[in-house]
């Protein structure tokens, strides 16, 4: 598997904030903020969206992946993601997998070709 992948399983190369930070690219700053402003009810400002991905160790994060559960545990279990978890998939990711049932399925590929 080639993705970038957040502890959770979400493609991080989907990510607006991903993305524009890898290309540096300010014209995706501004549309994923208005994106996002829309669809989380929260005004975020073009220069919020900044992140190297959930996994990466000493970037920038974007500012949930800095509260987010599933990534504090991950980092504390020390694996690369979920995948490799003696939990998996725990009673956080089932409820995560409700709203993102991709995530599962990257995850569960990754836990098959182990």
């Amino acid at each position: 598997m080639n993705k970038v992948l957040a502890c959770c399983g979400l493609d991080c190369g989907g990510c607006g904030a991903y993305l524009a930070t890898k290309n540096n690219d300010d014209a995706k700053r501004v549309k994923t903020a208005e994106e996002w402003s829309k669809q989380y009810g929260h005004a975020f400002k073009p220069e919020d969206i900044n992140c190297g991905g959930c996994t990466s160790k000493g970037k920038i994060h974007f500012q949930y992946c800095n509260v987010c559960e599933i990534r504090k545990c991950g980092q504390e279990k020390k694996v690369k993601n979920c995948a490799y978890c003696a939990d998996f998939a725990c009673e956080k990711l089932e409820k995560f997998f409700a709203m993102a049932p991709a995530a599962r399925a990257n995850l569960e590929t990754i836990k098959k070709a182990m």
